[in-house]
Parts: C-alpha cells; sequence; structure tokens
C-alpha cells in the first residue's frame, strides 16, 4: 500500500511541474507564431506601401521626362544666343509648364558653356551664373546621361522656394554636338506630402533614395536628414551594389538610429530606390498587445490547474488512474451519394436489409448463450462479422443515397482541422506534407463529426494517389458568405469553406464533369471503389452545403467543401456505448413491429433487460392496446409500418394522448428518421445490440422525465 501511496504522490507532483511546464511551452511557441505572423502582416503591409510609392514615383518621373520631351520640341533648331533673346517668351511657356504639376518647382535650360539661357521663375536669368560644375550638368557634358537625378540642395534665389533635386536632360544638335541640358526642380516635399497621406501607422517611415544612398525625400520629413547620403557599409547599399532591386531586411538606421524593418524597390528605368518601413518596436508593440490577451486567460487558467493539483496532492493518498480511450476513426467504408433513382432503391434494400441483420444478429447472439464448444463459437464469430460487414455496406447504401442518419453536431473547425491533421500524417505516406490553415476565430458548422472526418479521409487519400513522388496536402478553412452563386449551386449565406488541394497530376477535363458520380474512378481495380468523392459531395448536401472542385495538370485538384457555419454553442461529444449495464430494472414496454422475426429478437432483448413486453403489430393495434390497458410504461416502435398510420405518427399520437409516456422509435433507413429528430424523438438505428437497446431505453425514459420543465431535445441514439 505504501508503495502504491509513493507512486500516486509522485505523479501528482510530476503533474504539478508539468501544469506549469506545459503551458509555458506552450505559450512560448505560440509566442513565436503570433509574433512570426504579425512581421508578416507587417511585411505585407510595407509591400503594400511599397507599391503605392513606386508607382506614384514612376508618374512624377514620367511627368518630367514627357517635360523633357515637350521643352526640347519647342527649343529645336534655336542656338543658345536665340534661345537668350526670347528669354520672357520662353519663361512665360516654361512657367506655364510647371505651374500645372505641383511636383515641379523650376524649368531651367542652360547652354553648352554651363551658363543659363532661360528659366520658369525669371524673365531674364543672370548671364554670369555659371552651373559648369553642377552634378547634373557634368553627367550630361561628356555622354548622354539619359534622365540624370542629382542631390538634394537649397535654391539661391528667395522666390524659388524650398529644397529641391535636379533632374537633367542633355541636348544635342542635329549633327549630336552637345548644346546645354534641360534641368527641372522636383519638390521634396511633393513626396513626403504624399507620404503623409498614405501613412496609417505611428512609427512609419518613407523615403526616395538614389542609388548612391542620396537621400531625395524623406517621411517623417526632416530637412536635415533630407540630404543625407548613406554609408557604402550600410545594409541597403550592400544590397543595391550587390544587384538587388527589391527586398526586405532589418536594420538599425545609420540617419537616425532607430532599428527598423525596411523593404525596399527599385523604379524602372531610374537610379532612384523607393523604401518603407516600420519600427521594430511598433511590430513588439502589436505583438505584446497580441499576447498580452492570451496571457490573461492563460495565467489564471494555470494558477487554477496547479491548485487544484496542489489540493488533490494534499487530500489524496493514492492516485487512480483513469485511462478513457475513443475510437479516433471510424469505418472508412461510408461511402457516398448515389443518382436519385438509384438512392430510393439502395434505400428501400437498406431497410429491408436492416431488419435481416437484426434478426441474424440477435439470433447469433442468443446461440451464444446455449452453446459452449469453441467450434461453435468459431463459427458464431464469422456470423457476427459478416453481420458487421453487412451493416458496414448498408451504411454505405444509405449514404450513397443521402439517406444516412446523421448525427449532427456542432464543432469548431478551427479546433477540428488541426486535430484532423494528426490523423492524416499517420495514414498518409511520410514524402507528402500536410499543411493547415484556419482563421484565429471560432468556425462553428454543424455536422456529423464522423462523416466529416470520413470525408477529409476520402479527399486526403485521392490527394495522396495524386502524389505519387510526394508533394503538399494544404487544407484551409474560412468564412464566405454565398449570394447564389452557380459554381456553389444557389447557395445563399453564411458558409464555412473547407478546401483540401494538393500538388498532384491534376484530373483531366474530359474526366472533371464525373468525378463526383458514385462507382466512377479512373484507378486500377483493387484500389478504388469510386465511391470517395461521391461520400464527399452526398455529406456536404445533406450537411446543407454543397461541393465543388478545380483541377489543374500543372497545379494540381482543389475540392472546397461549403459548410453552414451555426453560431449555436459547441456539442459535447457523446460517450460511447461499450458495453450493456444490465441493471435490474421493471416495467412494461409495448413493442410495435410488423416482421415478426425483428419483433422476437427485439422482445427477447427486452426481456433480458428485465422488462415485460407487450407486442403489437402495427400503430393502431397499438394505439387500441394502449387504451384498453393502463400498464405500459415505455412504447418501442419501428418506423416503417404498414397500414396507413408510420411509427412516428403513433409517436405524435401518444405524445399527445399519453403526454407522460415515452417513446423511442427505431428504423433501418426511413426519410421520417431526422424529422423525428427534429420533433424530439429519439431514434435508435437498427441492427442495434443488446447494449445499445438499454442505453436508448435508458434515455428515452430520462428524456420524458426532463421534458416535464424542459423542452423536447433532439437525439440520436446508436
Amino acid at each position: 500500500m505504501s508503495t502504491a501511496r509513493e507512486s500516486a504522490v509522485r505523479l501528482l507532483k510530476l503533474m504539478m511541474i508539468a501544469s506549469l511546464v506545459g503551458p509555458a511551452a506552450i505559450f512560448i511557441y505560440a509566442s513565436w507564431v503570433s509574433y512570426r505572423d504579425i512581421q508578416a502582416a507587417s511585411d505585407e503591409r510595407i509591400n503594400r506601401s511599397l507599391d503605392v510609392m513606386q508607382e506614384q514615383a514612376l508618374k512624377v518621373f514620367e511627368t518630367v521626362d514627357r517635360t523633357f520631351a515637350e521643352v526640347d520640341e519647342i527649343v529645336r533648331g534655336m542656338s543658345s544666343a536665340q534661345i537668350r533673346a526670347a528669354q520672357p517668351a520662353l519663361h512665360k511657356r516654361l512657367e506655364r509648364i510647371a505651374g500645372v504639376m505641383p511636383q515641379l518647382q523650376a524649368i531651367v535650360l542652360v547652354g553648352p558653356d554651363g551658363h543659363p539661357l532661360a528659366s520658369s521663375v525669371l524673365p531674364w536669368v543672370k548671364l554670369d551664373a555659371d552651373l559648369s560644375q553642377r552634378d547634373y550638368f557634368k553627367a550630361q557634358a561628356s555622354e548622354d546621361a539619359g534622365t540624370y537625378v542629382s542631390d538634394v540642395r537649397t535654391p539661391q534665389l528667395s522666390n524659388v522656394g524650398g529644397d529641391f533635386f535636379d533632374l537633367s536632360h542633355r541636348l544635342d544638335s542635329e549633327d549630336g554636338t552637345f548644346r546645354g541640358i534641360i534641368a527641372v526642380a522636383v519638390r521634396p516635399a511633393y513626396f513626403e506630402n504624399f507620404y503623409a497621406l498614405i501613412n496609417q501607422t505611428p512609427g512609419n517611415f518613407y523615403s526616395l533614395t538614389r542609388a548612391d544612398g542620396a537621400i531625395l525625400a524623406r517621411y517623417p520629413a526632416d530637412e536635415k536628414l533630407r540630404a543625407r547620403r548613406l554609408s557604402p557599409q550600410s545594409a541597403l547599399r550592400k544590397l543595391i551594389d550587390g544587384g538587388e532591386v527589391r527586398g526586405l531586411f532589418s536594420v538599425t538606421s545609420e540617419v537616425d538610429g532607430v532599428p527598423r524593418r525596411v523593404g525596399f524597390r527599385k523604379l524602372q528605368g531610374y537610379p532612384v530606390f523607393a523604401l518603407a518601413g516600420t519600427k521594430v518596436s511598433t511590430i513588439r508593440a502589436e505583438w505584446l498587445s497580441d499576447m498580452g490577451g492570451n496571457l490573461i486567460f492563460g495565467l489564471p487558467a494555470t494558477v487554477l490547474l496547479f491548485g487544484v493539483l496542489w489540493i488533490a496532492l494534499k487530500r489524496t493518498e493514492r492516485l487512480h488512474e483513469e485511462a478513457e480511450r475513443r475510437e479516433m476513426a471510424e469505418d472508412a467504408l461510408r461511402q457516398a451519394q448515389r443518382l436519385e433513382a438509384i438512392g430510393q432503391l439502395t434505400g428501400g434494400v437498406a431497410h429491408d436489409f436492416n431488419n435481416l441483420l437484426m434478426i441474424i444478429s440477435g439470433t447469433a447472439q442468443r446461440l451464444r448463450r446455449l452453446v459452449a464448444g469453441e467450434k461453435e463459437n468459431q463459427l458464431l464469430d464469422t456470423i457476427a462479422n459478416a453481420t458487421e460487414r453487412g451493416e458496414s455496406l448498408t451504411r454505405q447504401l444509405l449514404a450513397f443515397s443521402r439517406r444516412q442518419m446523421l448525427q449532427p453536431s456542432v464543432i469548431d473547425l478551427a479546433e477540428e482541422l488541426p486535430a484532423i491533421k494528426d490523423m492524416l500524417s499517420r495514414s498518409l505516406r511520410g514524402d507528402i506534407v500536410i499543411r493547415v490553415i484556419v482563421p484565429h476565430r471560432p468556425c462553428y458548422v454543424k455536422v456529423d463529426p464522423s462523416e466529416f472526418e470520413l470525408a477529409m479521409l476520402n479527399l486526403a487519400f485521392n490527394a495522396r494517389d495524386a502524389m505519387p513522388s510526394g508533394g503538399t496536402l494544404t487544407i484551409t478553412a474560412k468564412p464566405v458568405v454565398m449570394r447564389g452563386q452557380a459554381a456553389e449551386e444557389g447557395l445563399s449565406g453564411e458558409f464555412v469553406a473547407v478546401r483540401v488541394a494538393d500538388t498532384g497530376t491534376g484530373i483531366p477535363p474530359e474526366v472533371l464533369p464525373r468525378v463526383f458520380e458514385p462507382f466512377f474512378t479512373t484507378k486500377e481495380v483493387g484500389k478504388g471503389t469510386g465511391l470517395g468523392l461521391s461520400q464527399v459531395y452526398g455529406f456536404a448536401r445533406q450537411s446543407g452545403g454543397a461541393a465543388s472542385i478545380t483541377t489543374s495538370t500543372r497545379r494540381g485538384t482543389a475540392v472546397t467543401l461549403f459548410l453552414p457555419q451555426t453560431w449555436e454553442a459547441p456539442t459535447r461529444p457523446r460517450q460511447d456505448v461499450e458495453a450493456a449495464s444490465v441493471a435490474p430494472v421493471s416495467g412494461t414496454v409495448l413493442l410495435v413491429e410488423d416482421n415478426v422475426e425483428v419483433a422476437e429478437v427485439a422482445r427477447v432483448y427486452l426481456e433480458q433487460l428485465g422488462y415485460q413486453v407487450r407486442h403489437a403489430a402495427g400503430a393502431q393495434p397499438a394505439l387500441d392496446l394502449l387504451e384498453s390497458t393502463g400498464d405500459v410504461d415505455l412504447v418501442f416502435s419501428d418506423i416503417l409500418m404498414p397500414g396507413g398510420m408510420n411509427g412516428l405518427e403513433l409517436a405524435e399520437a401518444v405524445r399527445r394522448l399519453y403526454p407522460k409516456l415515452p417513446v423511442l422509435l427505431t428504423t433501418g433507413y426511413s426519410s421520417s428518421a431526422q424529422d423525428a429528430l427534429r420533433r424530439g424523438f429519439d431514434v435508435l438505428q437498427k441492427p442495434y445490440n443488446l447494449a445499445a437497446l438499454e442505453s436508448a431505453l435508458r434515455e428515452a425514459r430520462n428524456a420524458q422525465d426532463a421534458s416535464e420543465e424542459t423542452p423536447p431535445r433532439q437525439q440520436a441514439v446508436g
């Protein structure tokens, strides 16, 4: 006893340690994921800003190029003397050109000797002014430098305006000799004002920088920093010198010493780069705010868990280890929707077949109690296995015709899909990478969890076969609003789109229209039944949604399930019935079953559970029996019966005439089964065993007791 006590205490201590280490590890991992996501979002904002900056800057520079062409056309064929003589007229024309473009500050014509000839600012320029040593002049004097961009400078004339940088264009005579330049002064403030308009987050940074590191414009605006030049050792200069034309990097700015995440992009055709950045402190603050919210909820929960374990350690001398295992995967042979005509046929066959299975399985269980030989038990095991396979086949036929009796519950796909990823990882090959992308907020849908898992398995197996050499399987979920699109069969409302995409070989166009047809397959014999995609489509349609497929021989195949979104609270999973609890019970059950053999099996089950049984072969005889006697404690009826009144109509009549009498319905197939669930009746699915029947009877009686205080509940059993 002492050894067991020590082991229990030791285990509790380990759990206490785990209650701290586990949440801490989860919080660290979540912090890393959150920081990565926030930085990715920041990079995306930087790239969007660069798109806008690049477009705006290119428009400005292209406008200047058109200005060059217009001015060149005006002075074409004129000598320097003629230009100087026509200064007043040229001044007006240049002034008019510059006046309509707010980004331009001045236009100046400079002769081959470096002296100005005409200007948009002054009617007469100073003859003694010498611009021959300016970089924008020297660059064009020896050869055609295209559109040259100068440094930022402060104007010498007070009436010119603020700082500017020059763009110059070479003027050549007809014989190709140099006859001067056109210089256009561009206002950095024009760019800085634009950057102020696109700025949405405090701490953002925007800049227009020449390839040699000279800063032309900068936001936040600072005239002292505007004329700065980055050193060759700066991160940007190294990337530019290495031939990079775009990119993202983190750096501490050598201009103002602020750590930033910076993106850059070259203006095509010009030696100029657009830069956009965000302070690292801003990214960190956003991350801390996000994680702070998680910490507010996670820390009390961790403390509470630790406290509960601490109390258990003090009060308990030994720990009883409980192990609950659930079956994670159901029979993968459930298949999907068939053509409507075949669905009607298979549904009817399934009903009769379930009655036969009921008789076989019930008889086999009775025989098992009467024989003791090993050989006889082996034969009974063979019958039981065949019965189970028959039941599985029946379920496939029902799913085939979209008449499977679903057991819907509310699940959160944001939690369910990552869990399914683990199941798929064990089912697929190691050369297939599985990626699951879900929103950070809940995505509630009301579906049958088992059928949903089966649909995911079917899609994953199809993707596996389409990627014989490996690849990537991507599962995403996101809320969408449908407005009757034809591609999704006229759906309208709020849905969650679950997209399963592979990087496989794709589907040929001539095959694509038939992929959802039951029994259609392109796989070799023995490698596929052709029911996988039919199950997916049937499940989606029966759940109130739809399925669509897109494919490409180069990019693979993507199947999208559109499942109706719900805002109901998640449903707690039901515990599987493992064994019959044959507790002593008393009472009388009215068994309503038209099939004599099935009725006999049910009667034996009920008597074995301790009930007295009265049998009626139809709904009307059952009502007559209830009217003539008052010693019935529960009505157990099949749904499909001859005689004009089915089991559901009988249940409604019992509820109306005998409101305190519980009713349990059963069926192997019926289009009324889902209607029965919606009306608040419990439904037991055929074929059932002793354990399932005992559980269903108990729950039906409990539901009737609770109905006196609460509305009828909707539940499926079996």
